[in-house]
């Protein structure tokens, strides 16, 4: 009797990775497509997901709250890992994303946050974001009286526009065209 017992859990199994395999992987397979990768590296990163997901929860008593988003993010971040160790060292900072027309920031609803903070506020958030001024240069500038004053501010005027945000309860979505 153990044998049908064995063959039913394995159904079950199967029948767990390919719901796994439908739901999680095309979102997978269209980020890593997104970071320069090919539907192969897609789907030996999604595998190696499934596996750390298996030894995560079916073979240790762990329980997950949201299994497609933990089987997506740890693809995600396998995908980081190999991505940057096959790169050329680039920082993030230096790679471009592309995003698709639907995903898209709403650059005048991004800019009338953006204007709540005040006029002083979009020069220097201008001055150190767009113009990548140093905090002396900004702080020399704006006649603070040094980089730390300058650094403050900053924080400041990004306080005043996070406080606009969530004074109208918006999300990362809300400023999607």
């Amino acid at each position: 009797m153990q044998g049908v017992s064995n063959s039913n859990q394995a159904m079950r199994r199967q029948a767990l990775f390919m719901d796994l395999y439908k739901s999680a992987f095309p979102t997978v397979a269209k980020y890593v497509s997104r970071m320069g990768g090919d539907f192969d590296e897609a789907k030996d990163v999604f595998q190696d997901a499934l596996i750390i997901y298996y030894e995560k929860v079916i073979l240790s008593p762990t329980a997950l709250k949201n299994d497609i988003g933990y089987l997506i993010g740890t693809a995600r971040n396998l995908w980081l890992k190999r991505y940057y160790q096959t790169s050329q060292h680039l920082p993030l900072d230096h790679l471009e994303i592309p995003l698709t027309d639907e995903e898209s920031p709403s650059s005048g609803r991004l800019l009338r946050f953006l204007e709540t903070a005040g006029r002083k506020c979009m020069n220097l958030l201008k001055s150190f974001y767009y113009d990548r001024l140093s905090l002396q240069e900004i702080a020399d500038e704006f006649g603070y009286s040094g980089t730390r004053s300058a650094t403050v501010q900053k924080y400041k005027c990004l306080e005043k526009i996070r406080e606009t945000i969530r004074e109208k309860s918006l999300a990362y979505d809300d400023f999607m065209e």
